[in-house]
């Protein structure tokens, strides 16, 4: 993998394992503390609700941002109020005042420093490696968020089975000072390359939404990413349910369930990261797609614990090539000066499909159970795919970079 022999692209890999590790972890400690607090498959479905909600709020100006200022500057300020907020949390769970409402504004930071991060980071990879290597450099980055998570849902089970929320949260707060440290001492981002016009942010996002409606393949990958954020993914946030009240297992098992897409994620991020010459980013994009949604359908009800487990893997693997693709799609079919806000763009069609979703699927468990809720999530989904498979280029067309790149 040549592009592992570029020491600016290697370090920000690193940071970007660590800091997944991180986020993964803490998610699911907040989301068991929830659970075992409320028992209620709403309020659990609220965390997730939360941490995403930021996206729709924030993430159009984080592209803007992104395009303007040092990425590296965003980089260090997200860390920071990471590391905050995980003290503060802390000295909360060992005080024993911890309730529902802190949890929630918490994983709202969360969000709110991810959807400032990802155009960030993500266009910086482009900055670093260039346009030949980016999907290789995508699914590598796909392989560390990847190993982040496996390995942050398996130390949540174990630290949590052997040192409670506390020890867990100790940990946590550690990786998240590591994560700052190491940003601030070993990423290097080339500056932002791009004529300084300094035009109405609302005039800068409207160019990108312009630019966007048509081409007919970034309206297929946008309308898409809104269905798979509402009827597939939000099904994530319940396995700890799934795992403790239908399979039975207590919070090391459920950790282990919850890698189980990690692992899948991780082996078919690793077959596009050594293919050369891949054009056809739609096809492997809808494939994805269709192949999460099928396994949304069917892993809930499975009555074994390792059949669970397998089912997870496969749609694991789906999302790979949905995520990678995703990425690869947006930034190539859109001029370099729009990458950020075309990034943060998608960001918008994610935080507007988990909330929704995700509320959808909790509002529903209560009347219908969580496995009912979920697959009939998944069912819909491949319903509302449909039209982008039918009506756009998305299975059928390269991605092209446009040769001329316009200046708003």
């Amino acid at each position: 993998m040549v592009v592992l022999q570029d020491r600016h692209f290697r370090s920000l890999w690193y940071v970007g394992s660590l800091n997944e590790l991180c986020r993964r972890m803490e998610l699911l400690v907040l989301s068991w503390l929830i659970l075992q607090t409320t028992n209620s498959p709403f309020q659990l479905g609220l965390v997730l609700v939360f941490n995403h909600l930021p996206r729709l709020l924030i993430s159009p100006f984080a592209g803007v941002i992104a395009d303007r200022i040092s990425r590296k500057r965003i980089l260090v300020a997200a860390q920071t109020v990471n590391s905050a907020t995980a003290a503060v949390i802390l000295a909360l769970i060992m005080t024993e005042q911890i309730v529902s409402w802190h949890v929630f504004v918490a994983v709202a930071l969360h969000g709110t420093t991810k959807a400032l991060e990802d155009p960030a980071r993500r266009t910086a990879i482009l900055d670093i490696v260039g346009s030949g290597r980016l999907v290789n450099a995508l699914s590598l980055d796909t392989m560390s968020n990847t190993v982040g998570k496996m390995a942050g849902p398996l130390m949540f089970g174990v630290l949590v089975d052997t040192t409670g929320n506390t020890g867990a949260y100790i940990f946590i707060l550690i990786l998240h000072l590591l994560t700052l440290a190491a940003v601030l001492t070993r990423v290097h981002i080339p500056p932002v390359q791009q004529a300084l016009v300094r035009e109405p942010v609302w005039r800068s996002l409207g160019a990108a939404v312009e630019f966007a409606r048509h081409d007919r393949m970034l309206v297929g990958m946008l309308y898409v990413t809104i269905v798979m954020n509402a009827m597939a993914f939000p099904a994530q946030q319940f396995i700890p349910a799934i795992g403790r009240d239908h399979l039975l297992v207590g919070a090391t098992l459920v950790g282990l369930l919850a890698a189980a897409e990690g692992l899948g994620q991780m082996a078919g991020a690793f077959l596009m990261a050594v293919t050369r010459n891949l054009r056809r980013h739609g096809l492997v994009f809808a494939i994805g797609s269709v192949v999460v949604l099928l396994i949304g359908i069917c892993f809930v009800w499975s009555p074994w614990y390792g059949l669970t487990f397998a089912l997870l893997t496969i749609g694991g693997i789906g999302q790979a090539g949905f995520g990678t693709m995703q990425s690869t799609i947006t930034m190539l079919a859109a001029p370099p000066a729009m990458r950020g806000r075309m990034v943060g763009l998608m960001s918008v069609c994610i935080g507007a499909g988990t909330p929704l979703g995700t509320l959808e699927i909790g509002a529903l468990a209560v009347v219908f159970g969580t496995q009912a809720s979920i697959s009939a999530n998944a069912i819909l989904g491949l319903v509302l795919m449909a039209p982008a498979l039918l009506f756009t280029p998305l299975l059928w067309r390269p991605t092209t970079t446009p040769a001329a790149s316009p200046r708003g």
